[in-house]
């Protein structure tokens, strides 16, 4: 009999947490978890899942617009975000569920509360003190506003998917896939849109042509864009509307200011002080190959340890984690390819490298670059357009980066995404027959590399 109540104790149910909580258990461990917030974590909740679902709604009035030119007529269409927000509600309140169905079947005990490190081998929930062998930090990652006059007149990334109503005009915050998103969900939705970001150019770490290709679209899209922009102060008009003020540039009157700027691993209040846990400056927990931290028996994975923060990274991270200590397969989680997209208007979808990253380490590279209207849009009258990318290794003829910003972009590069991991070569690329007609065989026909 084991002299602990569990074998492991998970703080954190999120995409994470519930895969290393589910699979553990799986593998013959006794597991608990806690949670205080919401079942399912930040992309079932406040990510993500409603992220996308407000993405759809926001892509409707172009749809709308498009068909004119195809023949259907023209309609006037009427947008009920009430009705868009007690509908995503829904689904999210189904998605909880599966969530806690998924543990309640694999066998894992779990405790609604604020769990909080007593020491190395126990956990107090409320007046509970529970013991466990080992512990697992899954707690994700929290939004943060920087303090300055009027910050508390801003709302975040959080309370966006429950605004009562939509606003008429509106600011985001940020130069991050967040900012960029919700730009283009208020602005698709009927808000007036303002982006604001303190650079020359948002998104940095993607691709300087993607970066401008997607400014050059978003400007299309009913976003009005600020660079070199950094907001001063903000000030409550009597009507409830808000006065901007910027550092340079004139100030700006909006009704809802959303800040985008960032996010920091949720640390506070879990006891940490209580065991030895090194964390970084940013207070991410700092772990090992293995996920542990600096306390043998604690471990960590997910947003909290501030690697990649997405959501199909901490489900492979807990996979890795559950196999290597309770099934007896030592797997160490391969960040190498990771592809990602940001539902902006059109998407982004990228895997690889960035022809910056790929020319640093690879000194000589060749760039296959085609930008068009997409079949589509011949009729629809619409003047977005689509870029695809492919950097490619020229020593090995290695295909090393890929990068596209259109339609279901997400979706496409999600198959070129295996093609890479799997080591293909421009030739592979060259020699693959492509489906016609479709944006994706572009893929496969550019055949003349771009000049340096």
């Amino acid at each position: 009999m084991s002299e602990y109540d569990f074998d492991l104790f998970v703080i954190g149910v999120g995409s994470g947490g519930v895969r290393a909580a589910r699979m553990s258990s799986t593998y013959g461990a006794r597991v608990a978890t806690a949670e205080d917030k919401f079942m399912g974590g930040t992309c079932v909740n406040v990510g993500c899942v409603p992220k996308k679902l407000m993405v759809y709604a926001s892509h409707f009035h172009e749809d709308y617009a498009n068909a004119e030119g195809f023949g259907w007529s023209e309609v006037k269409p009427e947008f009920d975000w009430p009705k868009l927000i007690e509908n995503k509600n829904k689904e999210i309140r189904r998605l909880n569920g599966i969530y806690q169905g998924l543990l309640d079947n694999a066998g894992v005990t779990h405790f609604d509360g604020r769990a909080r490190i007593v020491d190395a081998h126990h956990i107090s929930i409320g007046d509970k003190v529970i013991s466990t062998e080992s512990i697992l930090i899954a707690t994700g990652g929290w939004p943060v506003v920087p303090e300055f006059p009027g910050s508390e007149h801003v709302i975040t990334s959080n309370e966006a998917f429950f605004l009562e109503q939509l606003p008429k005009r509106s600011l985001v915050v940020g130069g991050g896939y967040i900012a960029v998103e919700f730009a283009g969900i208020f602005g698709g939705l009927g808000s007036q849109s303002h982006l604001s970001y303190r650079g020359p150019l948002f998104l940095r770490g993607f691709d300087s042509d993607v970066r401008e290709f997607v400014a050059e679209e978003l400007g299309k899209k009913n976003v009005q864009l600020h660079f070199n922009s950094n907001v001063e102060r903000i000030e409550k008009n009597p009507d409830g509307s808000l006065k901007v003020s910027f550092k340079q540039g004139e100030p700006l009157e909006v009704d809802l200011v959303m800040y985008a700027t960032g996010r920091k691993p949720a640390v506070d209040d879990i006891g940490l002080e209580n065991v030895n846990v090194a964390l970084q400056e940013n207070g991410a927990v700092i772990v090992d190959e293995q996920f542990r931290t600096s306390e043998p028996n604690i471990f960590a994975l997910g947003d909290v340890t501030d690697k990649i923060q997405l959501t199909p990274v901490a489900i492979k991270e807990a996979m890795a984690f559950a196999q290597t200590q309770y099934l007896g397969k030592p797997t160490v989680m391969d960040y190498d390819g990771i592809a990602t997209a940001v539902f902006c208007q059109p998407n982004i979808g990228t895997v690889g490298l960035s022809e910056e990253q790929a020319r640093e380490k690879y000194g000589e590279v060749d760039v296959y670059l085609s930008s068009f209207k997409a079949m589509k849009h011949t009729l629809s009258g619409s003047d977005e357009r689509s870029m695809m990318k492919i950097i490619v290794d020229r020593e090995s003829d290695r295909v090393v980066g890929v990068h596209m910003v259109g339609a279901e972009a997400g979706e496409i590069i999600q198959g070129i995404a295996i093609a890479m991991k799997a080591g293909a070569t421009k030739a592979v690329f060259d020699a693959t027959v492509g489906i016609h007609p479709t944006s994706a065989e572009e893929f496969v026909t550019m055949r003349e590399p771009v000049a340096s």
